[in-house]
């Protein structure tokens, strides 16, 4: 099978991560995993999870290799806690599947298809195409049922897999996952908890498998007895205080608990690549038990994979979806261009945490953005940074991913669209003057409207620009010498129909025509120091302020009309 690229090509971590992946695989296709429990909002730290192995399967197609991206939605987890703002009656659901959960929003069929609507739609606009598989369906159909057998036949070997890997005692009644949930305090959402069983003649092990209560749906059962012969699981709840059996060769109403569910499907599904979090890959916890259980139990070995660290936001060491208000790819899709979002993650290593800000940071983004696109249409250039850059820009399937057709810098637009109420038409017209001539609005989409929402959402309301509604006549009253002479100049000399060139010609001009220079003669120092008061005077009447967005951006947005009435030039 194909490895890595031609001779002297740029070597990334994709590079790396698809070629551990076409060995695991050997002669057979490539399958690269991912996996996530719809619990909550999918932030942008959850985000990894897909877009990497999506990465890893771009590079595979690329060389004509097989693969798939297989992706588990961890729908039959129970659902664990009542978020803030979901009524408090929801804590009847605690222990239920997340798929038996009803949406509050009643937007959706359940709680588990309303996080995952979403995160789907954000990726198909980042170009993320995955298999997508609910395991409500896999365990529910019977999907499982062999591996669920096999498990619970050789539960004494998974018990002492798990046994070598705790850290202290766990003592009888009490989860057999309890080590790591103290370890993790909480952090994997998806790590099922595990009760100790209890029984008469020979001791039965810490359950694999846990049923769902027949009577009340939940989880909170603990297993006392069960007949290998018939294959029939006894088990109380603690909730109703049911005590029923359910037949493991005919009933579909549990799962293995996770530390052997997460290499069953290894198994079953073939997975030759799969990232995880760090806390998946700590001494002792799911990865660590789960080579052992693969390969012991289930005839296949952990997959390759790549470690990836956390994204933060804006300052926040983690994100976690059981927490408020975390960002979610469909958020940063509002402000940033697929192609963008999609090379803050494929620039850094995995191992790489990083945090995303949609403050002012944005806009520099922009720019370092455009710049890397200007340097990677030259072949001569290539290197790591220029390969990010293509591995974000498009997909095998898609080819390039939307950009505009007239790529203009960001911090432009959103200056203009902060002077001009957000109207696009007239955000086309000035950026139109200001030297991008384009057919029509479509053309500076979808970055235009990036631009419009960043505006109108990030940028705080002290820092957004006001145009004045009437002239401020108590400062035009009290201009100086040097001042009314700066204003007659500019008011003189301002086009009527301007454009970017002649209003920063007009802009920078005046003091120098003012000490007796020309528009084009080099300033002095006394030019320099009357420009900066001459700006400000500029802001003062047209905005209220003592800086903004570039004068020449702001004169064009306004318009003659609008600066000479703001500016006390008398109605002609």
């Amino acid at each position: 099978m194909a490895r890595g690229g031609q001779q002297g090509d740029p070597v990334d971590w994709v590079t790396r991560a698809a070629d551990d992946a076409v060995r695991h695989a050997g002669d057979g296709p490539v399958t690269v995993a991912s996996g996530a429990s719809p619990s909550g909002p999918i932030h942008l730290g959850n985000l990894r999870e897909f877009i990497t192995p999506h990465f890893v399967a771009e590079e595979l197609r690329r060389r004509g290799v097989p693969v798939r991206h297989l992706h588990s939605w961890d729908d039959f987890d129970r659902f664990r806690k009542v978020p803030a703002g979901v009524p408090a009656e929801w804590a009847d659901h605690i222990g239920r599947p997340l798929t038996a959960v009803p949406d509050p929003w009643e937007c959706h069929v359940n709680w588990a298809e309303h996080f995952k609507a979403p995160l789907q739609a954000a990726l198909r606009d980042l170009g993320v195409e995955m298999e997508e598989i609910s395991q409500t369906q896999m365990y529910t159909s019977g999907a499982y049922r062999e591996q669920v057998l096999r498990a619970v036949a050789r539960r004494d070997e998974i018990e002492a897999v798990l046994a070598r890997h705790r850290t202290r005692k766990v003592t009888a009644g009490e989860d057999a996952s309890a080590q790591e949930a103290a370890d993790l305090a909480d952090s994997v959402a998806n790590e099922d908890a595990e009760p100790a069983a209890s029984g008469t003649g020979d001791a039965i092990a810490r359950f694999p498998y846990r049923p769902y209560c027949r009577q009340c749906g939940r989880d909170t059962v603990t297993t006392t007895a069960y007949d290998d012969a018939t294959t029939t699981l006894s088990y109380t709840c603690s909730s109703c205080g049911y005590e029923g059996t359910t037949d493991l060769s005919t009933d579909t109403d549990g799962k293995l608990v996770w530390k052997v569910d997460w290499p069953m499907r290894w198994a079953y599904e073939s997975v030759n690549f799969e990232p995880a979090g760090r806390d998946h890959m700590t001494p002792g916890s799911s990865y660590t038990v789960g080579t052992e259980i693969v390969s012991s139990i289930f005839d296949w070995r952990a997959p390759a994979r790549v470690i990836y660290a956390f994204v933060g936001f804006a300052g926040v060491q983690k994100m976690s979806s059981s927490a408020g208000g975390v960002p979610t790819a469909a958020d940063a899709l509002r402000i940033l261009e697929a192609p963008l979002l999609r090379w803050l993650y494929v620039r850094r290593a995995p191992t790489q945490a990083f945090d995303i800000d949609f403050g002012p940071a944005v806009v520099r983004l922009y720019d370092e953005w455009d710049a890397l696109g200007r340097k990677a249409a030259d072949p001569a250039k290539a290197d790591v940074a220029t390969l990010a850059w293509h591995r974000a820009s498009a997909t095998a399937s898609a080819g390039r991913l939307p950009t505009p057709a007239v790529a203009v810098p960001f911090r432009t637009l959103s200056s203009v669209a902060d002077v001009t109420a957000g109207s696009a038409e007239l955000i086309s017209r000035v950026i139109e003057s200001s030297g991008f001539p384009h057919d029509s609005v479509a053309d500076l989409e979808p970055r235009l409207s990036k631009a419009m929402q960043w505006t109108a959402e990030h940028v705080p309301a002290d820092e957004r620009t006001t145009v004045r509604e009437t002239p401020d006549a108590e400062r035009l009253g009290s201009l100086t010498e040097d001042e009314q002479l700066w204003l007659r100049i500019f008011l003189d000399r301002l086009p009527s129909e301007p454009d970017l060139d002649s209003v920063t010609s007009v802009v920078y001009g005046v003091p120098k025509v003012a000490r007796g220079l020309g528009f084009d003669d080099a300033p002095t120092d006394e030019v320099k120091a009357d420009q900066k008061d001459f700006f400000r005077l500029l802001y003062n009447l047209l905005v209220s302020a003592d800086r903004g967005p570039r004068l020449p951006t702001l004169v064009l947005a306004l318009g003659p009309a609008r600066v000479r009435q703001l500016l006390g030039a008398p109605e002609s």
